[in-house]
């Protein structure tokens, strides 16, 4: 439905002339949710500039500004997305050095570079380096509410240093917020070579930080009395180890089970470092040591589910997955009532809505409400060091604005428009129903959409090309995605009216991350689009005989 808030018009006239690059902005009428202080029920927001210049009940509009009429509606602050790999570049192939190894084309595959580790223990490695500017690319996220996301890539064992940025910007300078945030570990392995075993990461990081430690100690020291003494080597992985053995940059440390979250902790005690925990769905088992070391929690609403189509040859779940998928939504109110700080984070869901659904399913579960907001908004803010700026409805702060019409965590939530940055990105209405063409599927019915196809989806960059092998009984699909990557398979797959989906776990450099597929097929061909992390990309294709 068209929302009167979607209409830009100037109070004084009502016409609808304004400059949409007009740097002053009102909304009217409007429930507003401060986060940071009490809810205000029918007040007024003005933006100017890009940051917040108002906001209470008795704000008068200024005379140059567009206003929008937020009658029935509810502001919020910016919703923030506490890890993703939002507006990174997909990991690029190396193109294989020639027979002989020799020349510059060799040089061109295997970069110089001072380090002496391998690819997935390089924790210099910086978000900024590979993220790409454009609007376009965070349009899901945007629509979603988020405003302001951490992304980092998702490969290695040092998965790099994250960047905290707002959703707008044609360029990444005019996106960043704050850079580098922090270092992230995953507890991964790396293929073909060492360390190829959770033991040997185990051991490959506290070796580095040991290193790390000696190697700062003699910089020191050369750089206050060089003579008669051997100049240090230098390394730029050790060097990236500084400033988090300074405690000046946080560490997260990617870990979901108990077990996981418990050497993590180990290993930031051991080092003293100032650690942060990503995932943390079992984080509750151990609230006392997370209170003891100051250690927050970015909790993935990704919750467990399922992965095997239930049939009567499927595997039964264990009881200790059983049990993990029943207590996981616990786990946010189990953190709030021991006092452990956390914020939310989309922990690589295949649909962004999951994210207030599952926010929606921990305030069944004991979570308070403005705790599961705040979590959202002002809770990340702080966990990331931008409260200053970031996470509520306040005078001076930037202009991230996100407006709702309906429940937040109910099915009839819809974001009509979000402001980044001061900016209005408005809600696209959903496509108007096309007329069903002679001969076409009828109303209700379901498309035939089984068969193998070639297919190509679109990474910016570079094409990546695979066969789609389905297999349809009624509304249900099973089958493979196959890549040069791996063969994943189907998981969750449904036949609609409009077409077909299925979620999938794909792997990138020795990392898992989860897609969701959805698509059509008319006659032999078949296209769509993949969400990953990184955003959204289409696909296409044609059946094989």
């Amino acid at each position: 439905m068209k929302l009167k808030f979607a209409l830009f018009a100037f109070a004084a006239t009502g016409l609808l002339t304004a400059s949409i690059n007009a740097q002053s902005y009102v909304i009217t009428n409007a429930r507003i949710v401060t986060v940071s202080g009490p809810t205000i029920e029918n007040g007024t927001v003005v933006v100017r500039d890009g940051l917040i210049e108002a906001v209470g009940v008795d704000v008068k509009p200024p005379a140059d500004a567009q206003v929008f009429d937020g009658a029935g509606l509810t502001v919020y602050p910016g919703f923030v997305d506490g890890l993703t790999s939002v507006g990174m570049q997909s990991p690029r192939t190396p193109t294989p050095a020639p027979a002989g190894g020799g020349g510059a084309a060799a040089q061109q595959a295997a970069p110089q570079t001072n380090s002496n580790y391998p690819a997935g223990l390089r924790p210099e490695l910086d978000a900024t380096e590979d993220l790409r500017g454009g609007d376009a690319q965070f349009e899901t996220n945007r629509n979603a509410g988020f405003t302001t996301v951490v992304t980092v890539g998702r490969t290695g064992i040092f998965n790099g240093r994250s960047a905290i940025i707002n959703l707008a910007g044609d360029a990444v300078s005019g996106m960043i917020v704050k850079a580098p945030f922090a270092e992230h570990v995953s507890f991964a392995t790396i293929s073909g070579q060492y360390p190829g075993s959770l033991l040997g990461t185990f051991s490959a990081l506290r070796q580095m930080f040991l290193d790390a430690q000696r190697l700062q100690g003699l910089q020191k020291m050369y750089a206050a009395n060089p003579r008669g003494m051997k100049r240090p080597d230098t390394d730029q992985s050790l060097e990236a180890l500084f400033p988090i053995l300074n405690k000046q940059m946080p560490i997260v440390f990617n870990a979901n089970r108990e077990n996981e979250i418990i050497r993590a902790l180990d290993f930031a005690k051991e080092f003293n470092l100032k650690a942060i925990i990503a995932g943390g769905q079992e984080a509750w088992k151990v609230s006392d040591r997370l209170i003891a070391q100051d250690v927050p929690v970015l909790l993935s609403l990704n919750f467990p589910k399922r992965t095997a189509a239930a049939s009567a040859d499927a595997d039964p779940d264990t009881m200790d997955m059983l049990r993990f998928r029943a207590e996981t939504p616990k786990t946010a109110a189990r953190l709030q009532q021991a006092g452990v700080r956390f914020a939310f984070q989309s922990g690589g869901l295949t649909t962004l809505s999951e994210f207030f659904t599952n926010a929606g399913k921990a305030v069944e579960n004991g979570l308070a409400r403005d705790a599961a907001i705040r979590s959202m908004t002002l809770g990340s803010a702080e966990i990331l060091g931008v409260s200053d700026r970031l996470g509520s409805v306040e005078k001076g702060k930037i202009a991230n604005l996100t407006v709702v019409k309906g429940d937040l965590f109910g099915k009839d939530r819809l974001v009509s428009n979000v402001f980044v940055d001061g900016r209005p990105f408005e809600q696209k209405a959903p496509p108007a129903d096309k007329p069903r063409p002679p001969g076409g599927t009828a109303p209700g019915a379901l498309p035939q959409v089984g068969g193998n196809y070639s297919i190509a989806i679109e990474i910016p960059g570079q094409q990546l090309t695979g066969t789609l092998a389905l297999t349809q009984q009624a509304a249900v699909i099973t089958g493979s995605l196959q890549t040069q990557l791996r063969t994943s398979p189907v998981k969750d797959g449904k036949v609609t009216a409009e077409g077909f989906s299925f979620a999938a776990t794909v792997e990138f450099g020795g990392s898992q991350i989860e897609v969701f597929v959805k698509g059509t097929v008319t006659g032999n061909q078949v296209s769509g689009t993949v969400d990953l992390p990184q955003g959204t990309v289409p696909f296409s294709g044609t059946r094989n005989p």
